[in-house]
């Protein structure tokens, strides 16, 4: 039986693998392509921004909302990706005197993610360019890394999982299909899909295998440490929506009164804690992969954890 099993998990590193060969792209040549990012078009779709619940913006303010969290949604990408490729190539090892197929599949997509950073950080560049100075991006992505890769392997493994599969659903169910949306901020988000799908079905056949590896204490323990990791995030979330609504109310062409003010801020931060926490949890994927892998009394936990962020 563990001979089968180690074939299927050959077979699907493989199919990671020429799939990885079959899509490879360029940054500047095939996502760039010359290009500059369109200021008269959105950035980020109106169901990840959650643009509707500020009625009171005009069209100018509802672009300029959309545009506003798109750069730091680009931005928090390139940030996780530091610590996942990192984790990537640390778990590589189990396959260095082993499964070369599965040694060849983690190093692709730990080149990937460096090249998703690198993507990243051009992006940034190329909204820096059209967009009015006082930006800020807050959060230290090394400061950041270190503190995840603190933690068990178990735990790092379920929130890059996490984070990879909410990728693929945002795309899916809302880049993708809005064309209202700046071309080539589409494109950028079209090409990460690309490579992320191999890269959750690789972070699901490695944490199966980390899950099968931990004893169930450790299992516990890595519980919590997923739950401490999803607080980092949301404290990630809370520091840029409250530098993201004072730039967007420092751009902003009109004033807002106080209660708006006060919408602006929580609706921001709704929008990131929708992006970034809520719509992975609430993906069926996702729940399999970890309600499989836990007890009720574990999952209790984590649901309670998350309770005060779902809304």
């Amino acid at each position: 039986m563990e001979a089968i099993a180690n074939a299927v998990d050959t077979s699907r590193y493989a199919k990671c693998i020429e799939n990885s060969k079959r899509i490879r792209w360029d940054t500047e040549r095939d996502v760039i392509r010359g290009r500059t990012l369109d200021m008269s078009c959105k950035f980020l779709p109106d169901g990840l921004s959650l643009v509707d619940r500020v009625p009171f913006l005009d069209e100018v303010g509802r672009k300029l909302f959309s545009q506003v969290q798109g750069r730091s949604y680009g931005n928090i990408f390139g940030l996780v990706e530091r610590f996942i490729a990192a984790k990537v190539l640390e778990v590589s090892r189990h396959h260095w005197t082993g499964n070369q197929t599965a040694l060849e599949a983690l190093v692709r997509f730990t080149d990937e993610e460096l090249k998703h950073q690198e993507m990243f950080r051009r992006i940034e560049k190329l909204a820096a360019d059209v967009m009015p100075d006082g930006y800020h991006f807050g959060p230290d992505a090394d400061q950041v890394a270190r503190f995840v890769l603190s933690k068990s392997t178990w735990s790092v493994l379920g929130l890059t999982c996490f984070i990879e599969i909410f990728v693929l659903v945002h795309y899916k169910e809302s880049i993708g299909n809005d064309p209202q949306l700046s071309p080539l901020w589409k494109d950028v988000f079209l090409f990460h899909w690309q490579e992320e799908s191999q890269h959750a079905i690789l972070d699901e056949i490695e944490w199966e295998d980390e899950d099968a590896r931990v004893t169930d204490v450790e299992r516990d323990a890595a519980v919590d440490d997923l739950i401490a990791l999803v607080g980092a995030v949301d404290g990630v979330l809370q520091m840029q929506a409250e530098a993201d609504a004072d730039y967007f109310l420092k751009i902003s062409s009109r004033k807002y009164a106080a209660n708006d003010t006060a919408a602006i801020r929580k609706t921001l931060l709704d929008a990131y804690r929708w992006q970034y926490i809520v719509s992975g949890v609430k993906e069926p994927r996702f729940q399999r992969d970890l309600f499989g892998k836990i007890n009720e009394a574990q999952k209790d936990r984590v649901l309670s954890a998350l309770a005060p962020l779902m809304n």
